[in-house]
Formats: structure tokens, sequence, C-alpha cells
């Protein structure tokens, strides 16, 4: 299953990454407690799957869910590893450290790319 994301190339000039754990300190207990919510379960496939772009605003997922929820969402999957944000005037773009990742958790990715919703 090919991950979209870490194929596309970085742009000039890119603002820099919000604090994030290090690759070293990446712990696969918090990780898998992020990924436990099947939101942000969703949010980090459809990144891996579907990105057309280096980083991507909330807006682009398409949730009907209010903003303080998302924030909270993509908050937690930034603390835990799994998301790269950064500021782009008033809006945050995120996108998944695929090659950090991989680099500590072989596999783990194409995993959750497998993953398929029981409502699909």
């Amino acid at each position: 299953m090919k991950l979209r994301d870490a194929a596309i190339p970085a742009p000039a000039d890119l603002p820099d990454p919000l604090p994030e754990p290090a690759v070293s300190d990446l712990r696969l207990e918090t990780i898998l407690g992020a990924l436990a919510d099947p939101l942000r379960l969703t949010i980090v496939r459809k990144l891996m799957l579907q990105s057309e772009a280096y980083d991507h605003p909330c807006g682009w997922f398409g949730f009907d869910r209010p903003k303080s929820s998302l924030t909270h969402h993509f908050k937690a999957l930034r603390e835990a590893g799994l998301l790269r944000q950064r500021q782009y005037g008033l809006e945050r773009r995120s996108r998944v450290r695929t090659e950090d990742l991989e680099s500590r958790f072989p596999g783990l990715l194409h995993l959750v790319a497998a993953w398929e919703h029981g409502d699909e």
C-alpha cells in the first residue's frame, strides 16, 4: 500500500514545526493511545492515503465537528508524535511524520493504512 504523504516534496520556506517529540522519544503506547480514537485514526489514514499537498488545514478533512474538538484531536496526534504541524498565519496545517514513524516503528503506518472502519 503506497503512503502518499512520504512522496510529496517539501516546499521552500516552510514555517518551523510546532513542538513535537523527538524521534527517540516516540513511545509506542502513546501512539497507540492516540490512534485508539476512531476520528484520530481516520485523520492519520486520510493524510497518508489521500493527501495531494505537503501540509493540510483542518478544513481539508471535511469533518462536521466543532473547531475546538478538532483542535483537541490534532493536538493529541501532534503530541503523540504522529503529526507534524506548522502555523501558516492563523491556520495550522498537518502532515504525518512518515519517515520518523517508519524509522522508529517499521510497519506501523502500513497497519494504519490497511485499517477499514466498520461503518465504511
